[in-house]
């Protein structure tokens, strides 16, 4: 896809969770945060080195973890892969994330390889009324991060 003047807005995506919910409410998150991905550098200088500051080396890289955001709709599965993950059934999956244009065309994504969950948090809930959605959080971690414009 070319680039184009205008940013694209952060309202249109969707998230694919290498499995059955891939589709549909299940996939459906208000809020992605936590894309990233950190080169680390080690810091070098030779003792006999004409300049006197230290050469910057790049190192290991690492990815953030990533949080999904959801109202909760009854659906346990995002819990039940944690669960599965804290008994030793390790299930890593390939987690998707696309952005859309505002004619719902895929304009680019970011794949987490090898994610798996590391923390789900279950609503805030309060008797004050208010008008709040109950909401769940997934947070994932993932070995890799890639980004392409589709």
């Amino acid at each position: 896809m070319p680039t184009r003047d205008n940013p694209y807005g952060a309202f249109k995506y969707r998230v694919k969770l290498g499995d059955d919910t891939d589709e549909g409410f299940a996939a459906g998150f208000s809020e992605v945060s936590g894309i990233a991905s950190e080169v680390k550098f080690s810091e070098y200088r030779n003792g006999n080195d004409l300049e006197n500051h230290v050469r910057k080396i790049a190192n290991v890289n690492s990815t953030e973890d990533v949080t999904l955001k959801r109202g909760v709709i009854g659906d346990l599965r995002l819990f039940q892969w944690l669960d599965a993950t804290r008994d030793g059934d390790f299930d890593p999956r390939t987690v998707v994330i696309v952005l859309m244009d505002e004619r719902n065309v895929d304009a680019c994504s970011w794949t987490l390889h090898n994610a798996q969950p590391k923390k789900w948090v279950g609503p805030t809930l309060t008797g004050k009324g208010g008008g709040d959605v109950a909401m769940e959080e997934l947070h994932l971690v993932a070995e890799s991060i890639d980004f392409r414009n589709t």
